[in-house]
């Protein structure tokens, strides 16, 4: 079974880091292209490093933890500076 708390605290975590995301994008240039490819890059990386952990056994929480601790890190890179 899964948390589902921790479930919707990753969707309200990750709407801040769709918003950051969104802006950058929205501002060209560079670095909106650099925003892009690396958003891109995450998202193939989340998905090899989830599905690994479930196919080792690893539970629902562990994942959801793991995104979290991604989206954590977005938010403190695209807020920073």
């Amino acid at each position: 079974m899964y948390n589902p708390f921790a479930v919707a605290l990753l969707a309200l975590e990750a709407q801040k880091v769709v918003e950051l995301r969104l802006m950058k994008l929205a501002s060209g240039g560079a670095e909106g292209w650099a925003e892009a490819e690396q958003m891109v890059s995450e998202k193939v990386s989340a998905l090899v490093e989830a599905s690994g952990t479930l196919m080792m056994g690893g539970s629902c929480d562990t994942v959801v933890g793991r995104y979290r601790e991604h989206v954590a890190a977005n938010t403190q890179r695209l807020t920073a500076g």
